[in-house]
């Protein structure tokens, strides 16, 4: 499908569920209910362009896992809908169910992986904060080791990176 025709499919299916929804507001609450569970149904067939029936099966086979309505109509949520049109891309380039459920299963797999690599990383830059500021922590104790040195010499020694005893002691010229 090329783009202009999506866009073309996208506005006709605005249209429709704005025609949906000036029809909804006339109708009883009760019909109104009804009416909202169907479409959720057509929608979610419309937007990844298969066949209600095809939902049903990818349902059944584990491949989806769409929410229920206290009426138990199936509800798609945007996930779904992406994870279906994944399935549809999957099965048009000709791989089967067995190897799109495979390829489903790695990628949540690496998108598992990656959220954990993600946690580690935020871990490694607090520990990393921590570590800098028990060493300040130490270089600010030992300051106060050192009352009897000139501050001059204190700071200088500090700014070269050194603890406050590291470098040789000044002689005093008075």
């Amino acid at each position: 499908m090329t783009e202009a025709a999506a866009l073309l499919s996208l506005q006709d299916l605005d249209l429709r569920l704005l025609k949906l929804a000036s029809s909804l507001a006339k109708m009883p609450q009760q019909s109104r209910l009804k009416t909202i569970e169907l479409a959720r149904k057509k929608v979610a067939a419309e937007l990844t362009g298969m066949h209600p029936q095809t939902l049903r099966v990818y349902e059944q086979k584990g491949l989806v896992t769409p929410g229920r309505s206290r009426g138990n109509t199936r509800l798609y949520s945007q996930s779904d809908i992406d994870r279906l049109n994944l399935i549809s891309k999957l099965t048009d380039e000709g791989i089967n169910l067995a190897g799109v459920v495979r390829i489903l299963d790695m990628r949540e797999r690496m998108l598992e992986r990656e959220d954990e690599l993600e946690e580690l990383r935020r871990r490694v830059r607090e520990l990393e904060d921590e570590v800098h500021e028990f060493k300040m922590r130490e270089r600010i104790t030992a300051l106060a080791r050192y009352e009897s040195s000139n501050p001059e010499q204190v700071m200088r020694r500090l700014l070269l990176n050194g603890a406050p005893g590291d470098a040789p002691a000044e002689k005093d010229e008075a």
